[in-house]
C-alpha cells in the first residue's frame, strides 16, 4: 500500500495578524511550510506529498520544495473557500494519481513541528482499522460556554482528547465519505468530525504536545523554542513519552 501525504496550506491564517499567511512566514532560516514538508520527506513510510495552497502561491510552493530538496512533492492544486473543500481538492488530485487502495494522510500546513513517531503511528493504526487521528490527553479542566464569558457545566477531562494531524484514510473511502457529508450540506471543519457525522469510528493514535499548531504569534514563539530546545539528560523518560 502506497502511502500519499496531503498538505492543507489554503488557509490565509487571519487570526494570526500577519501580511503573509502563517504556514508562509518565515521562522529562523526557512518558511513554516517548508518544515512541514521537510517532515513528512524524511519519513520512509510516506511515499508521495501533494500540497493545496491559497490560489497563486503555486510557484512560491514548488519553489520551496525545489530549495529544501522536497523531492517526494507529486502535485500542488488550489484551495477551496473551507478547510474541507481544501482536502477535497486534494483528494480529487490524489485519486487521479493513485489507486483507490493508497492511505492518505492529511496533514495541517501550519503544523510544521511533526515528530516521526505520530506519522509512523497514524500509518500503523490506519492500516489496521482504515483510518487515525493523533490524539493527546487533556491535562486542564474543561468548561462549556454558550455565550463565551460564563460556564455552568464541566466536561469530564478524562474522556476528552484533542486532536491533531496527521489523519489517516483509505482514499476510497475518503472520497465516499466527502460524498456523503456534500450531499447532506454539512461543512465538517476536520476530517475526524466528517467520519463521526457518516456514522462511523474514528481510531486514535499518538500525538504529541511537541506537534503544535501556529495560530497565534505565542505558538511561532514556542515554535522557535522547539527547534532550539534539547531535553536534559537526566530527565527519566516515560514509556508514553520516550520518542519525543
Amino acid at each position: 500500500m502506497r502511502t500519499v501525504a496531503i498538505i492543507t496550506a489554503g488557509g490565509r491564517g487571519n487570526r494570526m495578524g500577519q501580511d503573509l499567511p502563517k504556514q508562509f512566514l518565515p521562522i529562523e532560516d526557512k518558511p513554516a511550510i517548508a518544515y512541514t514538508m521537510e517532515s513528512l520527506q524524511k519519513s520512509p513510510l510516506v511515499d508521495a506529498i501533494i500540497v493545496v495552497c491559497i490560489a497563486g502561491w503555486e510557484t512560491v510552493v514548488q519553489a520551496y520544495a525545489n530549495q529544501f530538496g522536497i523531492t517526494k512533492l507529486v502535485g500542488i492544486c488550489e484551495g477551496g473557500a473551507t478547510n474541507h473543500e481544501s482536502i477535497e481538492n486534494g483528494t480529487r488530485l490524489a485519486a487521479q494519481k493513485f489507486p483507490p487502495d493508497t492511505l492518505v494522510l492529511v496533514h495541517d500546513a501550519a503544523r510544521p513541528n511533526l515528530p516521526q513517531f505520530v506519522i509512523e503511528d497514524s500509518v500503523r493504526v490506519a492500516t489496521q482499522y482504515g483510518n487515525s487521528v493523533p490524539v493527546i490527553p487533556t491535562a486542564e479542566v474543561l468548561l462549556e460556554s454558550e455565550d463565551g464569558s460564563t460556564s455552568a457545566r464541566v466536561i469530564e477531562r478524562s474522556t476528552a482528547k484533542r486532536t491533531q494531524t496527521p489523519q489517516g484514510f483509505i482514499l476510497s473511502d475518503l472520497q465516499q465519505m466527502q460524498a456523503e457529508v456534500d450531499q447532506r450540506g454539512i461543512q465538517p471543519k476536520a476530517p475526524c468530525e466528517m467520519v463521526v457525522l457518516c456514522g462511523k469510528t474514528m481510531h486514535l493514535s499518538r500525538g504529541s504536545e511537541k506537534n503544535i499548531k501556529l495560530t497565534t504569534l505565542e505558538d511561532i514563539d514556542i515554535f522557535r523554542a522547539l527547534l532550539h530546545a534539547q531535553r536534559s539528560p537526566w530527565l527519566k523518560q516515560s514509556s508514553t513519552n520516550s520518542q519525543e
